[in-house]
């Protein structure tokens, strides 16, 4: 990327992260606030956690917000995570991570590795059976890719991807939602996110980047696979989930959520079928978390 590509990039994000900010109003009430060392010497990763009521060494669901890789988003998925802790007996660790056009790939992932880590490390309060990760659009991308290409197999119970991005190879000029008139991501917005993050030196078919690539057998066992009918990135979600689903021994559940749109669930309101479908996309979750 050149200095002046850089720079138009950065005055964009800047533009477009003060207007997205005022419109998410975003507000997180977390249980705790825990700082976490990065790999990066003097730097710590701000994670929230949201304890279950159960006591002992607990099942862990470690989240991944929503970002387009360059909107700072984190605490959107408050209501998600609040839901699980109450509902389940999972702490849920919702976890930021670095964004572009600053810091692109692999930033991002090795602050999701760094996160991952942590838990791991810490058998003493998390039960290490039972780790799952979960990830919203662009966080989806970085839970699909953190758990098929960083991890060895089995490391992760379940995992359960919202509206996820999976192949960032594809000009997104290409990509069409299952049914027309969704709130999809403008054709020029969904460029320059993936500009900003992808760095030219990078294969774009690489796994840990589009983890679409990835071979099938590398994914958690466990899978649940969230999209939506008015969004364009429905159709490449479902096609890793459907490549997952066709290996024997896997668990995976698809659901295309009727008249949503990209993001979907944090905007709802009651006695919507947008706010039915959330219920019931949170509810998946929950169920696939308390299936032991």
């Amino acid at each position: 990327m050149s200095f002046l590509t850089y720079m138009f990039d950065k005055c964009f994000a800047v533009i477009l992260r003060f207007i997205v900010g005022l419109a998410a109003n975003v507000s997180a009430t977390p249980d705790e606030v825990r700082h976490i060392k990065s790999r990066d010497a003097g730097r710590t990763i701000k994670v929230h956690l949201y304890h279950p009521s159960s006591s002992g060494p607990s099942p862990v669901l470690i989240n991944f917000h929503g970002s387009g890789f360059l909107l700072p988003l984190h605490g959107g998925d408050d209501e998600f995570c609040r839901r699980v802790s109450r509902d389940s007996k999972y702490t849920v660790l919702d976890v930021p991570y670095r964004l572009a056009p600053e810091h692109p790939f692999p930033a991002a992932l090795n602050d999701i590795e760094d996160a991952i880590k942590y838990v791991l490390s810490r058998p003493d309060e998390f039960d290490q059976t039972h780790v799952s990760l979960s990830g919203f659009s662009a966080g989806g991308n970085l839970a699909l890719a953190a758990s098929s290409s960083l991890f060895p197999r089995n490391t992760f119970r379940s995992l359960l991807v919202f509206y996820p991005v999976t192949d960032l190879s594809s000009d997104p000029g290409l990509k069409h939602a299952p049914v027309a008139g969704g709130r999809v991501i403008p054709l020029f917005v969904g460029r320059m996110f993936n500009r900003c993050y992808i760095p030219a030196a990078f294969d774009r078919r690489d796994p840990r980047i589009s983890p679409l690539f990835a071979e099938a057998n590398r994914f958690p066992q466990r899978i649940l696979m969230i999209t939506a009918d008015g969004d364009s990135l429905a159709l490449e979600a479902e096609e890793l989930a459907q490549k997952i689903k066709d290996l024997e021994g896997w668990h995976v559940v698809s659901q295309r959520m009727e008249k949503c749109s990209h993001g979907w669930d944090k905007h709802s309101l009651g006695g919507t079928p947008q706010y039915e479908a959330k219920e019931r996309a949170y509810q998946l979750a929950v169920d696939m978390l308390n299936d032991n």
